[in-house]
């Protein structure tokens, strides 16, 4: 069974680290004297530019615009959202129990989708790939965050009671905004839309099962499946010939994670209930488990399994990973066919970047293509 559009055997998350010349720019946007917005633009254009030709020569055949015009995965595409406001500036950290949490999204009035939110940035890496003319198939992916990240963190106490007096609403109206982002995204042209979900990852988070209890007054399995009602009712207008993925993380800040646990507390919901096509699984240590879960995928399903790391400087273990990818095949109705190859996680989750080097970076994507090609055959699109 041939891979769904887009979807490559050597695939990666979305994010890059980001060039100096952008990180010093965004860092005076809290400033008395911010970059202008129209400078920032085109400074962000030069460099997506080269990450999108990188990303090529380097192997990639799925390319994004690297997340260069964020500063967080999540909060720089939500604030847009009506009803939406961000409590705290892009570049405040608050210090938890489990580290560190970007600034508080607040949900103030009534959810809506004024206006494409990243169409345009859709529009400049697609024009970017298309002019690369690569002699091989390619695909620009957007990747934007999962609705769940609108409720998961913030609980009904930032959540307006006057505009929501009971959360049906609340959910009814999230999800009418993402089906019109999507709808918007499809009209430009865009075919690959990858959804980033830190929170049912969280849910296999013995204490964070046990904290979003508390925080939401449900059971946490009860909220695995709302969740996955609620990513589904969101992407149930898409056309046949979009392809939609999913990623799930534990964080990825500065090379530190936030959660531990193996997928099976959510995996039969995951899997079985989720109407995805593509799976991005966060596999590269312990902290996530064993493949056990998989044994729930779907035959028409795929997952891109996230065996290797971002978060470390130096490169994985081949002979490691060919065997990591072999061990999970047994799990999965049609072996490795149903499996892909890629980093847990990008590589610049948040502006500040894992640690490591940028040609480190290219360094781990390069083997992991080697890999891929030794694994599954030169045609990463088979």
């Amino acid at each position: 069974m041939p891979l769904p559009a887009g979807v490559y055997r050597a695939d990666h998350v979305g994010s890059f680290l980001r060039p100096a010349e952008i990180l010093r720019a965004r860092e005076t946007l809290d400033t008395p004297t911010p970059i202008a917005a129209a400078d920032l633009r085109k400074l962000e254009d030069e460099h997506i530019s080269s990450v999108v030709q990188k990303q090529i020569a380097n192997g990639l055949q799925s390319v994004t615009d690297g997340e260069f015009r964020r500063a967080w995965f999540h909060i720089d595409f939500l604030q847009h959202l009506a009803g939406v406001e961000r409590h705290g500036s892009l570049s405040s950290t608050n210090v938890t129990s489990h580290g560190v949490t970007p600034p508080k999204l607040v949900v103030v009035g009534k959810l809506g989708h004024p206006q494409a939110i990243q169409v345009e940035d859709y529009k400049f890496v697609e024009g970017v790939r298309a002019q690369l003319k690569a002699g091989k198939e390619t695909t620009t992916k957007v990747c934007i965050p999962s609705p769940t990240m609108v409720h998961f963190r913030a609980g009904r106490e930032h959540i307006s009671t006057e505009a929501y007096p009971t959360l049906d609403g609340f959910f009814d109206d999230l999800v009418k905004a993402y089906q019109a982002e999507i709808a918007d995204l499809y009209a430009s042209g865009c075919r690959f839309v990858q959804l980033d979900d830190t929170n049912l990852a969280y849910l296999c988070d013995e204490g964070m099962r046990a904290e979003a209890a508390k925080r939401h007054g449900e059971d946490p399995q009860a909220l695995t499946k709302r969740y996955a009602a609620l990513i589904n009712a969101a992407i149930s207008q898409r056309p046949k010939d979009m392809v939609t993925g999913i990623h799930l993380c534990r964080g990825n800040y500065r090379s530190q994670f936030f959660a531990a646990g193996g997928y099976e507390p959510v995996a039969e919901v995951l899997f079985k209930e989720l109407d995805v096509d593509v799976y991005f699984l966060e596999y590269d240590d312990e902290r996530s488990g064993d493949f056990s879960p998989l044994r729930f995928l779907p035959e028409n399903k795929i997952v891109v399994l996230g065996v290797m790391s971002s978060k470390k400087a130096e490169l994985d273990d081949k002979e490691n990973i060919i065997r990591r990818l072999n061990e999970a095949a047994k799990f999965c109705p049609r072996g490795l066919d149903q499996l892909c190859l890629s980093h847990q996680c990008g590589f610049s989750s948040t502006m500040e970047g894992n640690q490591l080097t940028e040609e480190e970076q290219w360094s781990k994507v390069r083997l992991e293509v080697e890999i891929a090609k030794q694994v599954w055959g030169e045609d990463l699109s088979a």
